[in-house]
C-alpha cells in the first residue's frame, strides 16, 4: 500500500488528537432488530455525533493538524451537508473561517446549520462538476486550504477511529458494515479492522441508483457516478482517489439497495430504536435486511452514518 494510505499510528494518533472535540457515541441493540434480521446486530451511533455525524471525527483531526500557515486564511470544501457542518464547527472551534460551497439539492436544515456554525455558504448546482469549479473559485478568491471531505489521508485516519471505538468496545464482531459515498468512513473502516482487528470482515451498502463504487470494483477503475437521484442525500457523491486505492487494495464486498429498500429500512430503524437517522444511515441496515441469509446469526456491528434530517421532507 502506498505511504499517502493512514497507518496504524496515524489513526491512534488522531484518536487520541480529537478525543476532546468529540462524543464517544453509544452502541445500542434492539431485540426486535435482532428478530427481524436473525443476526445479532450492534449500531454505533454517529447519528448522535457532535454535527450530527461520523464526518465530525475527519474535519476535527485535519483541522487540528493544520500548520498555523495553513490556517491563515481559513479552510473551504465542498459538501452536501454532514462534512460542511463538521468542518464549519472544527473551525469555528479553531476560531478561523470556513467557506463551504453546498449544491442547491442539500437539504435546509443543512445549510442552515452550516451558516449557524459561522460559516460562509455558497450555493452551486448540483453536479460534482459545478461543486468543485465553484469551490475553486472560493478557494482563489480567499486563498483558503481546501479539505476534501473524503480523498485525504487525515480525513480518513479520523473517520477510522469510528470503526476503532465500535471494535474496541466489542471486538468479537463479524462484520462490520458503513454507508459508501466518496468512501471516507468505508476507507476507515477497512484500515482500522486491517491494523486492529483483522478478523472482522467489512461490507459496506450502497443506493443501486449511486453504484460507483460497486462498478469500481467491478471494473478495476473508478467509475464516474451517473446523475441518478437517490434519497440518500450524503451518498451522491463520486468516490475519491485515495479512496478508490484503498477500497480496491482490500476489494470489500459492496450490497446495493434499491430506493424503496432504504426507504423500509430507515423507517424500521425509526420505529424499532427510536433513534432519527438520516437516509444515507439506513443504507447498510438495508443490506442487512436485503441479505438475511449472509448474516445470519451473525454478530454485527452498523455504523449509523449521520442524524441531520429535514423533517419537512420524511420520506415515509
Amino acid at each position: 500500500m502506498k505511504h499517502i494510505f493512514p497507518l496504524r499510528e496515524d489513526i491512534i494518533e488522531a484518536e487520541k488528537r480529537i478525543q476532546r472535540y468529540i462524543h464517544k457515541t453509544p452502541i445500542i441493540t434492539s431485540q426486535t432488530i435482532n428478530k427481524i434480521t436473525g443476526s445479532n446486530v450492534y449500531f454505533k451511533c454517529e447519528n448522535l455525533q457532535k454535527a450530527g455525524a461520523f464526518k465530525m471525527r475527519g474535519a476535527i483531526n485535519a483541522v487540528v493538524s493544520l500548520t498555523e500557515e495553513q490556517k491563515k486564511y481559513g479552510v473551504a470544501t465542498h459538501s452536501s451537508g454532514n462534512h460542511a457542518q463538521s468542518l464549519a464547527l472544527s473551525a469555528q472551534l479553531h476560531n478561523i473561517k470556513a467557506h463551504i460551497v453546498m449544491p442547491s439539492s442539500a437539504p435546509q436544515v443543512k445549510v442552515n446549520a452550516v451558516r449557524e456554525y459561522g460559516a460562509e455558504v455558497t450555493i452551486s448546482e448540483p453536479t460534482l462538476e459545478a461543486r468543485e469549479r465553484t469551490l475553486q473559485e472560493v478557494v482563489l478568491r480567499t486563498n483558503a486550504f481546501f479539505i476534501s471531505p473524503y480523498d485525504n489521508s487525515t480525513v480518513i485516519a479520523g473517520q477510522a477511529t469510528a470503526a476503532k471505538e465500535l471494535l474496541d468496545e466489542m471486538p468479537d464482531l463479524e462484520y462490520i458494515l458503513c454507508p459508501v459515498g466518496g468512501g471516507g468512513l468505508l476507507s476507515g473502516c477497512l484500515l482500522a479492522c486491517k491494523y486492529f482487528y483483522p478478523k472482522t470482515k467489512v461490507i459496506a451498502g450502497e443506493p443501486e441508483n449511486a453504484n460507483d463504487t460497486f462498478l469500481s470494483l467491478q471494473n478495476k477503475k473508478k467509475m464516474p457516478p451517473s446523475n441518478v437521484f437517490t434519497i440518500a442525500d450524503g451518498l451522491r457523491t463520486s468516490l475519491g482517489n485515495i479512496n478508490f486505492e484503498i477500497i480496491s487494495h482490500f476489494s470489500p464486498s459492496i450490497i446495493t439497495v434499491s430506493e424503496d429498500e432504504i426507504i423500509q429500512a430507515m423507517k424500521t430503524l425509526w420505529e424499532r430504536t427510536k433513534l432519527i437517522i438520516e437516509s444515507s444511515s439506513s443504507v447498510p441496515f438495508a443490506a442487512v435486511l436485503k441479505q438475511k441469509k449472509l448474516f445470519q446469526n451473525k454478530k454485527i456491528g452498523i455504523i449509523l452514518s449521520g442524524g441531520n434530517v429535514d423533517l419537512t421532507k420524511l420520506p415515509f
